[in-house]
This record gives structure tokens, sequence and C-alpha cells, in this order.
């Protein structure tokens, strides 16, 4: 919560407005990108447990950089090449941008909200089920 609140000032410190969104959607952006934090964050901690050892497991989680890179956080989906619109169209990233952009910029949601609460939840609950039977299977 605080990281999204620190990023969420430093936005608006250096220019981010938002003209369209009322106190509820600012209310809902900031619920989801809570959510998605956090489903992040158990997937992190699974990925580090399953790791050998330290040194593997700072920088298991690196792959995750790249999906919003996979994404259409830059450029719309429709514009990709067509081999890869699927790539970028059903990965969690997209719909938690596009709900985003709608919650906060006024762009069409569609069923992205669903499929980005769907995404977050079965995220967070597939890494906290991993991440509780790694570490009460290691004999630590």
């Amino acid at each position: 919560v605080a990281s999204v609140v620190l990023v969420a000032a430093i936005a608006l410190a250096i220019g981010f407005r938002s003209t369209d969104a009322t106190p509820l959607e600012w209310l809902a952006a900031f619920a989801l990108l809570v959510l998605f934090a956090t489903a992040l964050t158990w997937i992190a901690v699974g990925m580090g447990l399953a790791s050998p050892n330290a040194e593997a497991a700072s920088n298991s989680a690196m792959p995750l950089i790249l999906l919003p890179l996979l994404s259409s956080a830059f450029t719309p989906v429709h514009s990709m090449p067509g081999w890869f619109q699927p790539i970028a169209q059903y990965q969690p990233f997209t719909p938690a941008i596009e709900t985003l952009r709608g919650l906060l910029l006024g762009t069409e949601i569609g069923n992205n909200g669903w499929l980005a609460i769907a995404w977050c939840l079965g995220l967070a609950i597939l890494g906290y089920l991993w991440s509780t039977a790694k570490f009460n299977a290691d004999p630590k």
C-alpha cells in the first residue's frame, strides 16, 4: 500500500492529472493497484522460496519485469503484429492497464475490469498456496 501511495504521489508531483476521474474511480484504481501488487508479491515470494540459494532468489522474479513490455502498456494491442497480439492480449498486465486507463483517463474498460480482478485473485491465491507449501515443506 505504501509503495502504491508513493508512486501515485510521484506521478501527481511530475504532472499526471485525471480530469475525468471521480473519487470513486480513483479509489477503484488504487484498490486495483494494491491487489495487483499483492498478487505479484505472492508470486515473487513463491519464486524466491523455490530458489536454491539467496543469490538465485534475488533474481528469480526478474522475468516478471518483462510482462509490462509485452502488454498494451506502451502500444495498443491492435497495432502489434498479428502473431504477437495473443501474447499481449492474454496476460495479466493488459487488462489491468486497460482498466486503469479506463478509470483514470475515461477510456472504455469493457470486460477488462473483471479480467484484471480475476487475474489478480488467481495469481494471489496461486502465489499464496505455492509460497506457504514451499515454506512449510522446507526442513529449516
